[in-house]
Formats: structure tokens, C-alpha cells, sequence
């Protein structure tokens, strides 16, 4: 079987032969196309309309062939639409054919969202190689682990060699630095022959700095009354904006149709400036489920600082409107207070009982549901969420945000008391929250995960210095001699030292930690998943100074069943606990207990224990 999207822009073939070229730039009287292998390439007149379309067919035009646009003032441009750009950015495009490539796994038709374990990684890092093929041949190992579901970092073209992706400028190109389109896709099938759905993380918030040159021939993309960090924000709301709109819609539907990806992780919502209804996230969802969402099961992840509730709601069949599932960010900051005792920045907004916040987000989802928040000067944040099933919320301890953005990019067991790290982990992985790793998690790797870029020179140097005033704010960072020991992300030794180590997997105390995930996501598997299925609503929690318990309510309650339910007690504090009686039910998972006099427990610091009381019928 062989799959392609149709969509009005870019290099598309033509089913009798040739290439029909299409580009949106209606502040271009004349474009000329490019179409060879160099500057001295034959160019041809694009017929222009009067709704700002350029396009031509060429009948000898073939795949695999070169083209880029010529503007009227003798700049070149790759086409915004691209579905390759071998050598980068600045470069010609190439025209590609869709259906070259055969996929094997043809009856592949996803998985339900309640059995999703995530496992984020950057395609550039995650292995030495640092590409598509490579990280295809670990995927076994990460079925062995427990993962269901692999979330990759952005993979559309960005300026350079190395990068996170989230300053893509060609949204349809895969990154040649790793690999090309057909090696993308042979990614995404093994990984459903191995049972593994993929996802894939989206950037419709903003263009990188570097290789857009959509302002050149369309100022009308942009929206200027609505201003972001990045500029003028992309025009989803004013005059031109249905033009605009579709070519992110297409996108989705492109990298789902045509790659087979499982849904997407839409990157920083909040920062989508939109007034108009319905919401483009509203209606690129809409799209997935009407198109290639009647055939098998789509899934799209947010991430929204707003915390809106409202962009994951069911309708009566427990099918999203929009949004499959937010990241959990709030959950993410009580638990790295609780482990590390940080406090910088937006931690402050969780340094007051981190216990009882860990158990909110734990019980509920989000933390802030309309709540001030004193990090954003008293601004309200967020929406009430108890009535979600607690599996539209990943919930997570590391992320590429909250390891990448830290000047020295450590992980969180490096900076937090590992028997705290531990019991959190336990506490996440056997909740009803959808699970995500951070690439090397599962072992607790050594190497840190570093901003890195691969920026022209004066670019390069305007985001060192900004990272050093951004850092300089943070007390650890106040001093000349300390802001100089952040690594330059600009310098190819800082991507390289955010390669995993994959040989550590075999050396303690990695290998301990990795059989520890390992036996926590088999009792996910074996025992919390079949009861996901239904859940609907928030839990309750309770704190005992340092000590949390949380119940849940599992499967869907009906008649018949009063739900099965799952317990969680968990110890943070600095002095052993006594006297705590274990929650009912049997016990799945249990860590730093000691059975006291009676039936109670003593507590150790970072003990957990998980037990589950199966349904009972009326």
C-alpha cells in the first residue's frame, strides 16, 4: 500500500506525467520557477491569479528534480511547502514522490489512548547516528521496556545541522540531517509492526528566525496586530487568513496521511494568536477525525500554559472535540520541588506544600483550574478540569523543556534525592495519567540534554548572549565566571554532549534504575491499563504532613459496578513515618515499608505503595 496527501501547494506529480508547482505569494507580481540542479537552471513564468496564486505545470518535470522560486528582485527561495530540501534551508527544494515508498504494516489501524506510555526523543541525539535508520533499530528495545508510544521532537527542516527543531521554517520537510522522507517513513512502520503507535510534535505557533522567507512574497501570513515573541504572529484570524489556515490543516493531515503518524504533539497552543471560531487547533483537529480518523485511531496531545479544560472535553461517547490529552506541566513542577527543593522562577508558584500539590495533580490533572498564580504577577490560569478522564493529561518528571531549558540541561536525578525521584516516578507510572519517559530516563543517563542550534554567526552570538542574561537572572547564575560555564549552543561539542549513552543501559546504577521502569510499566501493562478504559473524573488525595494518599476510581461505573479502585500512599519526608496503615486492596507495588507493631507500617523516606481493590458488584 502507498499513501499521499493532496493539498494545493508546493511540487505535486501529476498521474499522466510531469509536475504541477503551486506557491501562495500575492505580494509577488511575477515569480519565476527554478527548475535544475544550479543558478544557471532554466527559469519559467508561474501564471499568476488574481487571488495571489503562482503556478505552472512542467510535463518533463520528474522526482527526485530540483526547483525554487525567483522573485522579482532576483531572490531565491526554497518552496514553503517543500517536501525535502537536501541541503537545507537556504537551498533548492525537491520534488518527491509521495507513493515511492511501500509500506508493510498495512493493517495498522492504532491504538486505544489508554494504553499510550510515551517515550519522547530528539531523532538527532537519541542515538549516535543521530538519525531516522538509526533510531528505527532501537525501537525493539524500547517495546521491551514497556513504551506504546513514541512522541518525536519537530522533525521539519531548520537552518543547520543540529537543532530542537522548534525553529523549523519548511513544516512539510523532513530534516535531511536525518535522513529523508522514505527513511522517515520506514521509521514509522516498523514501529507499527512492533505494536508502537507514533506521534509527532508540530510547531503552528511561530516560524524559526533563520531560512523563513515567507515575509519576501507574503506579508499577508503574518498578522501584525497581533505580536508575539517571534514577530508578528502567523494570520489565522484577519483578512487572507483561509489561505493561511489551510496550510497548517494540510500540514496535520499531510504528516498523518502520508507518513501514517498515530496524531501529533501540538507545540505551546497558548502562544497561537487566533480570535476567530472556530480556533485553528479546533479546526486542524475537526480535520484529522473527518479525514484519515474514520479509518483508525488519531491522537493529538496540546501543550497549553492556558491549562483550558475546554480543549479536552468528550463528547458522549468519550470522543475528544479537540485535544486527546494536555501535558501535564503542573504536575511536572510539584514534583520537581518536592524532589530537588527548587524554588527559581516558576517553580515558586509550587514551593508552598508540594506534597499537597503533588497529590492535587495527581488526583485532579491540573493544579491551576482558575487559581492566581504569583509567578505571572496574581494572573488567573486555567480551567476546571475534575470531570476529564484522568487520561487527558501526560504527566511526566523530565521532559526536552524542563531538562533543556535549564542552563546546564541536568536531568532530574542528578539534582534530586533519588529515593524522592523514585517514589515519584512510581507515583506517576501507576497512576491513571498517561505516562511520558524522556529519552534515557529509563536508565537515568548521565549525559544532560543541552539547547543547541546551528545558527548563522550573528544570530549564533545574539542567542548565546541572550541565554546569559536569561540565566543571569537566577542567583546561581549572577557571576561572570558562572554565566561562562553555560555551555554555547551554537558550538557542535554541546549537541554532541547530549548524545545518550546507550552503553550505560549495562553498567549500575543504570541498570538498577532501568529495571526498575521496567518492572513499573509490566504492572501498568498487566494491571492498571484493562481498567482504564471509561474513566471519567477526578480522584481524591489527602496529606499527612509528608505523607500523600490518593484514590482513584477506575473503568466506568455503571449499575452494575462501582468502579475498581486504586490506592496510592506515598512518604516524602525526612524522617521515617510509623504507625500508617496500608490502604485496601491487594498490593501491587510496594517500596521502603516496614511492617510495624499491629498491622501499621513504618515509612521510609520515599516509600510507595500502590494497591488496587478490583470492582465490586451490587
Amino acid at each position: 500500500m502507498k499513501h499521499a496527501h493532496d493539498m494545493p501547494f508546493g511540487a505535486s506529480l501529476l498521474p499522466g506525467g510531469g509536475v504541477r508547482f503551486a506557491l501562495w505569494a500575492p505580494g509577488a507580481e511575477q515569480v519565476m520557477l527554478e527548475h535544475g540542479p544550479d543558478t544557471s537552471a532554466p527559469a519559467h513564468p508561474m501564471a499568476n491569479s488574481a487571488n495571489g496564486w503562482h503556478q505552472l505545470t512542467l510535463p518533463s518535470a520528474q522526482a527526485g528534480e530540483r526547483y525554487r522560486y525567483r522573485l522579482p528582485n532576483g531572490l531565491r527561495v526554497p518552496d514553503p511547502a517543500s517536501r525535502c530540501n537536501p541541503d537545507d534551508v537556504h537551498n533548492s527544494s525537491q520534488v518527491i514522490d509521495p507513493k515511492a515508498y511501500a509500506w508493510r504494516h498495512t493493517t495498522w489501524r492504532g491504538r486505544p489512548w489508554e494504553e499510550a506510555v510515551i517515550y519522547e526523543l530528539h531523532v538527532g541525539t537519541f542515538t549516535p547516528e543521530g538519525t531516522f535508520a538509526a533510531a528505527q533499530r532501537r525501537l525493539a528495545d524500547l517495546v521491551e521496556l514497556g513504551i506504546t508510544t513514541v512522541e518525536l521532537m519537530p522533525v521539519a527542516d531548520f537552518p543547520g545541522q543540529r537543532g530542537w527543531g522548534y525553529d523549523g521554517v519548511l513544516p512539510f520537510a523532513p530534516d535531511a540531517s536525518y535522513g529523508t522522507p522514505g527513511q522517515l517513513k520506514a521509521l514509522v512502520d516498523t514501529a507499527h509492526g512492533l505494536g508502537l503507535m507514533m506521534l509527532l510534535d508540530v510547531v503552528y505557533n511561530h516560524f524559526g528566525p533563520e531560512g523563513n522567507y515567507l515575509h519576501a512574497y507574503c506579508p499577508q501570513f503574518f498578522n501584525p496586530a497581533h505580536q508575539t515573541p517571534w514577530g508578528a504572529a502567523i494570520n489565522y484570524d484577519s483578512v487572507d487568513s483561509r489561505t493561511v489556515r489551510d496550510f497548517f490543516i494540510h500540514n496535520a493531515l499531510y504528516w498523518v496521511e502520508e507518513f501514517q503518524f498515530d496524531g501529533l504533539r501540538m507545540d505551546a497552543i497558548h502562544a497561537i494568536r487566533d480570535d476567530s471560531d472556530p480556533h485553528i487547533v479546533r479546526e486542524i483537529c475537526a480535520a484529522l477525525r473527518a479525514g484519515p480518523g474514520r479509518e483508525r485511531q488519531l491522537h493529538v496531545v496540546l501543550e497549553n500554559e492556558a491549562n483550558q479544560a475546554c480543549l479536552l472535553e468528550r463528547d458522549e461517547h468519550g470522543t475528544p472535540h479537540a485535544g486527546t490529552a494536555q501535558w501535564n506541566d503542573d504536575l511536572h513542577h510539584a514534583a520537581h520541588v518536592l524532589a530537588t527543593g527548587e524554588t527559581d522562577g516558576y517553580y515558586a508558584d509550587y514551593a508552598d506544600a508540594p506534597v499537597a500539590r503533588f497529590g492535587r495533580a495527581l488526583a485532579q490533572g491540573f493544579i491551576y483550574q482558575g487559581q492566581p498564580s504569583p509567578f505571572r504577577n496574581g494572573e488567573a490560569r486555567g480551567e476546571t478540569c475534575t470531570h476529564l478522564p484522568l487520561t487527558a493529561f501526560v504527566s511526566f518528571l523530565q521532559s526536552h523543556d524542563q531538562i533543556g531549558n535549564r542552563a546546564l540541561g541536568e536531568r532530574i536525578h542528578t539534582l534530586g534525592d533519588p529515593a524522592l525521584v523514585l517514589a515519584s516516578c512510581a507515583c506517576v507510572l501507576l497512576s491513571p495519567h498517561v505516562p511520558m519517559l524522556f529519552m534515557g530516563e529509563e536508565f537515568a543517563a548521565s549525559t544532560p540534554f543541552l539547547y543547541f542550534c546551528d545558527f548563522g554567526p550573528e544570530l549564533a552570538d545574539a542567542v548565546s548572549r541572550g541565554r546569559r542574561v536569561e540565566f543571569g537572572r537566577f542567583a546561581a547564575f549572577a557571576s561572570e565566571a558562572a554565566q561562562a560555564r553555560i555551555p554555547e549552543p551554537n558550538l557542535k561539542a554541546t549537541f554532541l554532549g547530549s548524545k545518550l549513552r546507550w552503553e550505560e543501559r549495562d553498567a549500575e546504577p543504570h541498570r538498577a534504575w532501568l529495571d526498575a521502569v521496567r518492572h513499573l510499566l509490566h504492572l501498568r501493562r498487566t494491571r492498571l491499563t484493562p481498567l482504564l478504559a471509561g474513566q471519567q473524573g477526578a480522584g481524591c488525595f489527602h496529606c499527612e504532613g509528608d505523607t500523600l494518599r490518593v484514590e482513584w476510581t477506575l473503568g466506568h461505573a455503571d449499575a452494575r459496578s462501582q468502579g475498581a479502585r486504586l490506592h496510592l500512599l506515598a512518604h516524602f519526608g525526612m524522617q521515617a513515618r510509623v504507625g500508617v496503615a496500608l490502604p485496601p486492596g491487594e498490593l501491587l507495588y510496594g517500596v521502603g515499608l516496614e511492617t510495624a507493631a499491629g498491622a501499621a507500617l513504618q515509612l521510609a523516606r520515599g516509600a510507595v505503595a500502590v494497591t488496587l481493590q478490583e470492582a465490586d458488584l451490587v
